[in-house]
């Protein structure tokens, strides 16, 4: 693979927009990434909430399923998946989806400027199965429905209306990425033969109307690729992944992170990571664990994604052995943590705080390994920045 410059963004959960600002990092990245030794060393013992850290570095649990979040009265939502977070005045937002079906949406966590916990609510109510989703630019949260025919929820951190945007089309949707440069939404889809996705919207921050478009490649792993319109973004009676001749099939698209001018997203079914450089108009791996040289992949299992300052990608696996992997722009993968004790459980919705200091993330099943009994963690230490 050839060798190329670009910058990566601060990005605080699953979009580089979400914060307004930027705190670019000048890297170099060759694709695809393996084993090395990480940033911050070796993983520790397990502490006492059972997860395994570098050193410098502590964790606490801020929700449980069922359960108060402690300091509120607002009982945490069922098997909390994809999440991000938005500054609130001096504080910010942790936003969390519910995957469960009926009833799945999402809910929020307030924090002030010391992190203390100050407010917890319901933002999204009334939708199924909400997976991952995506900040935008203008400081709202994509809900998207991991169901056949699912939409994409356009909800409202700090409470309010949702709205639901029909016109990002209805499919089986995992994860969405926001570029304002392009001024799109990037779209995965959790299908065995599914497809890569932008929305552009008729007007940028407005989603109420646009046009849904495919990603079309005629290549395996790396190449040229174009985006052709997706005729009835409907789905029905033919799936939108079926409408395009040529559309490229990727084998269970889950998270999905975009950083100045390069989109990332993941295929569970085939364990990659793959880079979208949108400048160049080609794609290419980051990551497959089929290609570790010598065997021993330390990321299997991959589903969400989120990125720092420092041009690190922090990949969340489903299953494998329960760690958040960091990649870092010298192509070396490396475990960041692991949860002990979890065994029937994935972790999902990895964002950082606005400051860079804390990773929120969640056990889907938690120790029950049944959705009551997910739990919801805070990791804080020196971040590279």
């Amino acid at each position: 693979m050839e060798r190329r410059s670009f910058l990566r963004g601060a990005v605080i959960g699953t979009s580089a927009a979400a914060f307004g600002g930027s705190l670019w990092h000048g890297a170099a990245f060759a694709a695809p990434a393996q084993p090395g030794a990480g940033p911050y060393g070796a993983l520790g013992a397990a502490d006492a909430n059972g997860i395994l850290l570098p050193a410098g570095f502590t964790s606490r649990v801020i929700a449980r399923s069922g359960q108060s979040v402690p300091g509120t009265s607002y009982t945490w939502h069922n098997a909390p998946d994809g999440g991000a977070c938005f500054v609130d005045g001096t504080g910010w937002i942790y936003v969390s989806n519910s995957e469960i079906n009926p009833s799945g949406g999402a809910s929020a966590v307030k924090f002030d400027a010391s992190g203390t916990i100050t407010g917890a609510y319901r933002i999204l109510s009334g939708t199924r199965q909400n997976c991952a989703g995506g900040a935008t630019p203008w400081n709202t949260w994509l809900s998207c429905e991991e169901v056949s025919l699912g939409y994409v929820y356009e909800s409202n951190p700090w409470g309010g209306t949702a709205y639901r945007r029909d016109a990002m089309g209805r499919f089986k949707h995992e994860a969405a990425a926001a570029d304002p440069v392009r001024k799109v939404i990037y779209l995965t889809e959790d299908e065995t033969d599914g497809c890569f996705y932008r929305f552009i919207p008729t007007t940028w921050g407005n989603l109420s109307s646009g046009t849904l478009q495919v990603f079309k490649a005629s290549t395996a792993t790396s190449g040229t690729f174009t985006w052709q319109n997706v005729p009835d973004p409907d789905g029905s009676p033919t799936t939108t992944r079926n409408q395009v001749s040529g559309a490229k099939r990727f084998t269970g698209g889950e998270g999905c992170y975009y950083a100045n001018d390069t989109v990332w997203f993941t295929t569970k079914g085939d364990n990659r990571v793959w880079q979208v450089n949108l400048a160049s108009g080609t794609y290419e791996l980051a990551y497959d664990d089929s290609l570790v040289v010598g065997g021993g992949a330390p990321l299997t299992g991959v589903d969400n994604v989120t990125g720092t300052s420092s041009g690190d990608l922090f990949v969340a696996e489903d299953g494998g052995n329960l760690e958040i992997c960091v990649i870092t722009p010298d192509d070396v993968v490396a475990p960041f943590l692991r949860v002990s004790g979890q065994s029937s459980s994935e972790i999902t919705g990895p964002a950082f705080s606005p400051d860079g200091t804390r990773l929120y993330f969640s056990s889907q099943r938690g120790t029950s390994g049944s959705s009551s009994g997910g739990i919801t963690y805070e990791v804080t230490g020196p971040f590279r920045t």
